[in-house]
């Protein structure tokens, strides 16, 4: 009789060792995708950081090519200007 109840009690625990592994993978997996979040996370700050210099570039860079395009056009007006000056000098006939 009592190898009876041995194996009953036996069979009984199977159900509760698979369900210990499962809860234990569970866990495990739970703390791999927290790691995972956490590193995420800081590469979501570390591109965040990159985002904002990269805006910050850009934001110099139209200001520099607005410059430029100033400077290219206070250049055509003084070719122009100096053209002219020389047509007049040339219609003196120094």
């Amino acid at each position: 009789m009592f190898m009876v109840k041995t194996a009953t009690h036996s069979v009984e625990l199977e159900p509760i060792d698979r369900l210990e592994e499962k809860v234990k993978r569970l866990v495990s997996l739970v703390d791999r995708l927290k790691s995972e979040q956490v590193r995420q996370a800081e590469e979501n700050q570390k591109l965040a950081h990159e985002l904002e210099a990269l805006h910050a570039r850009l934001a110099s860079s139209e200001t520099v090519a607005a410059e430029l395009s100033a400077l290219r056009d206070e250049r055509d007006l003084i070719r122009t200007r100096v053209g002219e000056m020389l047509e007049q000098l040339e219609a003196l006939n120094l």
